[in-house]
């Protein structure tokens, strides 16, 4: 049962850094989509900076051993992210693509952090 969740959380780890990857340097280099996207969305374009940087951070932590509180942050930082460009996207009436990106990236996310490995946890209970 603990190879199967470690390859699900592997898998689904995968998945969404990889995307967060790739959109926070496109975001960083200010590609023509992402302008046109977070201009539709209306938002500044010096959003992208802040997401590209917090994204590629948010990576960094999520896959590096250790640092378990800060990872906790990148997830719900990362949650709250997909969320609110669901949401954005939906209350723009955008639909297909632009809602799919993050409907998945958030499935990807709440599967990667339901199945991350007991010493990528917080634990609250003491092992004396």
């Amino acid at each position: 049962m603990e190879k199967r969740n470690k390859i699900i959380y592997w898998v689904f780890t995968g998945l969404f850094t990889f995307g967060m990857l790739q959109s926070g340097i496109f975001a960083l280099l200010r590609s023509q989509i992402w302008i046109d996207m977070v201009s539709h969305l209306g938002y500044p374009l010096y959003f992208l900076s802040i997401l590209g940087v917090w994204k590629i951070l948010g990576v960094i932590v999520v896959l590096l051993p250790g640092f378990k509180l800060v990872k906790e942050w990148a997830y719900a930082g990362f949650f709250f992210l997909m969320t609110g460009a669901l949401i954005s996207h939906l209350v723009m009436g955008d639909g297909g693509k632009a809602i799919l990106g993050p409907l998945f990236q958030t499935v990807f996310i709440i599967l990667s952090w339901y199945f991350r490995p007991i010493e990528r946890k917080i634990s609250f209970i003491n092992n004396k």
